[in-house]
């Protein structure tokens, strides 16, 4: 998606604002005619607080309007027929996609049954979470009442409609929607940053088969070049993290046993702020190792 600048959007017609942010709320475009005559917008923040607003203030059958123009999760008949292309990217990111049989039904009984309580789509952002934390709010958010979930559901669609915002409109301020995980390796051996030591991040899960989300080698300064997640929130969930120390102390000829008494070193860990920093450090020698919470 190219992005638009601000100053632009601030310029062109009425016609062309709506055009141009006509979905960054699910199929709703009368929230973008709403704020277009306040344009010019200072920055981004400004403009989303005044879609948030105009949302707010919305009358109640608008915004019940506006939760059921979101589609289903997962659901293969929406799919067929043709999400937004904002909506299909957004799922396709969590692999809603690509589930399993099993999977798809777990997410078939979740939308059944909450529209059947409910009278319109279960809704989460779903760039916040993974596959089995999604299961999980739902199974927190089912016992709620009627007018808790169209509030709950009309939060999620500004998360949706933030992240959006942040990646089609480019302004010098940004919206705090992304979150970062890195690491940091140091060979207390030598005392000295660990360079060359392959990680690997997988997403674990109990629903389906677990999902490598990125592998990396560390630098000079014994971090990776990128951190593991960056550019967008962390996705709520369970992961493993391994480190390959047994070839790196190796490769520097340290005297080891054979085979080495650490040879790959995973660490499980879970993440729960989706727009914070989580750094998760490792101390490694031939024979010992310690992990802990960064920032």
């Amino acid at each position: 998606m190219s992005q638009i600048a601000l100053p632009d959007l601030n310029a062109c017609s009425k016609e062309d604002f709506v055009a141009a942010l006509a979905n960054i709320f699910e199929y709703s475009p009368w929230i973008a005619e709403r704020v277009a005559s306040a344009r010019p917008f200072a920055g981004v923040r400004p403009l989303f607080e005044a879609m948030k607003v105009a949302v707010d203030r919305a009358p109640s059958e608008l915004r019940l309007a506006l939760i059921k123009a979101h589609p289903d999760l997962a659901n293969k008949t929406q799919r067929a027929a043709g999400l937004t292309a904002e909506s299909s990217a957004e799922q396709n990111s969590v692999g809603l996609d690509r589930l399993s049989d099993a999977e798809y039904e777990a997410f078939e009984r979740i939308n059944n049954a909450y529209r059947s309580k409910f009278g319109f789509p279960y809704i989460v952002c779903v760039l916040r979470h993974t596959r089995d934390s999604i299961l999980r709010d739902f199974e927190r958010r089912l016992p709620n009442n009627a007018n808790t979930e169209m509030q709950k559901s009309i939060d999620e669609i500004c998360r949706i409609a933030a992240l959006r915002v942040d990646q089609l409109v480019a302004s010098d301020d940004r919206l705090e929607v992304h979150g970062r995980l890195s690491t940091h390796v140091l060979d207390t051996h030598s005392g000295r940053p660990a360079a060359g030591i392959a990680v690997e991040l997988v997403e674990l899960s109990d629903l389906g088969a677990s999902r490598v989300v990125t592998r990396a080698i560390t630098n000079a300064d014994g971090r990776t070049d990128r951190p593991l997640i960056y550019g967008r929130p962390l996705p709520i969930g369970r992961y493993e993290l391994t480190f390959s120390v047994g070839k790196y102390f190796a490769g520097r000829q340290v005297t080891m046993s054979n085979p080495p008494f650490l040879d790959l070193i995973p660490l499980r860990f879970s993440i729960s702020e989706p727009e914070g920093h989580l750094h998760v450090p490792l101390l490694v020698t031939p024979w010992s190792y310690a992990a802990y919470r960064g920032s």
